[in-house]
C-alpha cells in the first residue's frame, strides 16, 4: 500500500514557526525553535502550547497580508507573536478562555504594529526589534485589571515604586541561577533549567550567538551586582535578561563581530541593566511591565550612533584597510 506523500506546505509552515519562535534570539534555526519549544514546556505546557499557537498565528496572518516571503520563511514575522501569547498566559493565567481569545487577537494586533515600526523604521534602516511586542503587550499590562472579565489575579499589578532593599551579598547559587535566569527570562521564565534548554538551542544552532548570551548574562549580573541591586533580582533573571539580548544584537547580530562591537556591546547590556529597574519604576504606578523595553530602547539608541564611529562595522560589511592599520577612513573624514 502506498504510503501517502507529506503535505510540502504543511511541513514548510511548520519549519517557520520554529524559526520564529528562535528569531526571539535572533536565530532563523527551525532546531534552535524546537530546543526553545521543550524549554517551554518544561517551564509548563501551557506556555509551550501559547508560544507555538502564537507563532502560528503570527506567521499565518503575515502571510495573509502579503509580507515578504523572505520575512515569513526566516521566521521574522513570528517572534513578536510568539512573546505575546506567552507573556499573555504569563500574566493572565494560561488556563482562562479570555487568555486564549485575547492573545490570539494580540497576536494578530502585534503582526500589524510590526508592519507599522518596520515602515516607520526603514528610513533609519533599523530592525524592528521587540517594540512591537513591548507595545501589545504593555497595553495589556496595563488596560487588564479594568476588565473583570480578563483580569484573574487578584489585585492589580499598579504600586508605588519603592528604594531597592535587602541582601545584596550573591552567593554562589545567586551567580550560576542567574546566569541561567537571565537567559530564561526573555521568555518571562525565572527557572535556570528552563535557562539552560534556551541556552543550549542558541548553541545548537549557532556557536557564537550562543558565546555572546554568556557574555551578556556575566555583563548583566556584573552590572547589577555592582551597583547594589537585591541579591533575588539578580538571582531570579529579571535584572540581566536585557542585557542578554543587548549583547548577542550590538556584538553579532548587526554588528561584525571583532573587538570593538565587542567593548560596544558589553558597554550597551551595562546601559541596559541600569536601564531595567528605570523602566520598571516608570511603569510600575500604572501597572506596566519592563519587558524588554530597555533591550529595544538601548539597541535602537547604539545602532544609531554606529555610523558615528567608525571602529565599528555592520554585520557584512568588509573591515576598511585604513581603518585596521589605525587612520580615518576618507569617507569617515568626510
Amino acid at each position: 500500500m502506498q504510503q501517502p506523500i507529506p503535505d510540502r506546505r504543511s511541513y514548510a509552515f511548520l519549519l517557520r514557526v520554529l524559526r520564529g519562535q528562535a528569531q526571539v534570539d535572533f536565530l532563523p534555526s527551525a532546531l534552535a525553535g524546537l530546543v526553545f519549544t521543550v524549554a517551554l514546556c518544561a517551564a509548563g505546557w501551557q506556555y509551550g502550547v501559547y508560544g507555538l499557537c502564537g507563532t502560528a498565528l503570527g506567521t499565518a496572518t503575515a502571510q495573509v497580508l502579503g509580507v515578504a516571503r523572505d520575512r515569513v520563511t526566516a521566521g521574522l514575522e513570528g517572534f513578536n507573536s510568539c512573546l505575546v501569547a506567552v507573556g499573555f498566559a504569563a500574566f493572565l493565567g494560561a488556563g482562562h478562555l479570555s487568555t486564549a481569545l485575547l492573545a490570539a487577537g494580540g497576536c494578530v494586533v502585534v503582526t500589524v504594529l510590526t508592519g507599522a515600526a518596520a515602515t516607520l523604521l526603514r528610513p533609519w534602516h533599523l530592525p524592528t526589534l521587540t517594540l512591537p511586542y513591548c507595545v501589545t503587550a504593555s497595553a495589556m499590562t496595563i488596560a487588564a485589571p479594568g476588565f473583570v472579565r480578563v483580569w484573574h489575579q487578584g489585585p492589580g499589578l499598579a504600586t508605588l515604586t519603592r528604594p531597592a532593599s535587602g541582601r545584596t551579598a550573591l552567593t554562589w547559587p545567586d551567580l550560576w541561577h542567574a546566569f541561567f535566569s537571565n537567559i530564561a527570562q526573555i521568555f518571562f521564565m525565572p527557572q535556570w533549567y528552563v535557562g539552560a534548554l534556551f541556552l543550549l538551542g542558541i548553541f545548537v544552532a549557532d556557536r557564537r550567538l550562543g558565546a555572546l548570551a554568556c557574555l551578556g548574562s556575566v555583563v548583566g549580573i556584573a552590572a547589577a551586582w555592582l551597583l547594589g541591586a537585591p541579591a533575588g533580582q539578580i538571582a531570579d533573571g529579571g535584572m540581566g535578561y536585557n542585557a542578554v539580548l543587548v549583547t548577542m544584537a550590538l556584538g553579532g547580530v548587526f554588528l561584525a563581530t571583532d573587538r570593538w562591537s565587542l567593548a560596544y556591546a558589553v558597554t550597551g547590556a551595562t546601559a541596559a541593566t541600569i536601564l531595567t529597574p528605570a523602566a520598571a519604576a516608570l511603569f510600575a504606578p500604572s501597572g506596566g511591565h519592563t519587558f524588554t523595553w530597555p533591550f529595544v530602547l538601548t539597541t535602537l539608541a547604539f545602532l544609531v550612533a554606529v555610523p558615528a564611529f567608525p571602529r565599528l562595522r555592520k554585520a557584512g560589511e568588509p573591515q576598511p584597510v585604513a581603518a585596521a592599520g589605525g587612520a580615518t577612513p576618507p569617507a569617515a573624514a568626510a
